[in-house]
């Protein structure tokens, strides 16, 4: 078997040409990515369910907008925290250890960078001086082994680098332009392709 690189931390930003409904221009953040599959959440499907209405202990760290985001497909009923760390921003991922020396906190676990993965059944006062900018996703992404690397193959998503920025973006709606747009390649060209090629 051949040996999976991690894109962990990594965005999959859906082609434009990708059939799926449930990925129609979005933007997924990886959470885990090896040869035993990959998982990740949408970051661009904000939903119309505040935050306060399910998770209310939450509700105070939830960014804007402070709503639940369909982090995918997979698992509706279950949901993701994923929040930043403020000043960890060039910490490596997984390492344990902040700035300073310290160990990392209970209740989250790095994921790339600033952006973590949060325990929401931790009590949010213990996390709430560490955290910063708090999403809560409804379900996930999820592939098989090897599943990923085959839709990449077949030209279905791009991968980019993903900012801290991204996963609190104040404007979801925006984030397939934006984040195609910054790229230095091609693929910020793509930033442009109407939402229907049919009327170009």
């Amino acid at each position: 078997m051949t040996e999976v690189s991690s894109l962990t931390g990594r965005l999959l930003v859906a082609a434009p040409a990708l059939a799926d409904p449930n990925f129609d221009r979005a933007v997924v953040l990886l959470l885990d990515h090896d040869e035993e599959g990959s998982l990740g959440v949408v970051l661009n499907r904000p939903t119309p369910v505040v935050v306060g209405d399910i998770l209310e202990s939450w509700a105070g760290l939830a960014g804007q907008p402070d709503v639940v985001f369909q982090g995918g497909p997979v698992s509706l009923d279950s949901a993701l925290g994923v929040a930043l760390i403020p000043g960890d921003e060039g910490a490596p991922g997984g390492s344990g250890i902040r700035p300073g020396g310290g160990a990392v906190p209970l209740g989250w676990r790095r994921v790339h960078g600033a952006i973590c993965l949060v325990d929401l059944d931790a009590p949010p006062e213990l996390l709430a001086a560490e955290l910063g900018s708090l999403r809560i996703f409804a379900g996930y992404a999820g592939w098989g082994p090897g599943q990923l690397e085959s839709e990449l193959t077949d030209g279905a998503w791009y991968v980019v680098e993903s900012e801290p920025g991204d996963v609190s973006s104040p404007h979801p709606e925006n984030l397939w332009r934006a984040v195609l747009r910054r790229q230095r390649s091609e693929l910020a060209m793509i930033a442009t392709y109407p939402d229907d090629p049919s009327l170009n």
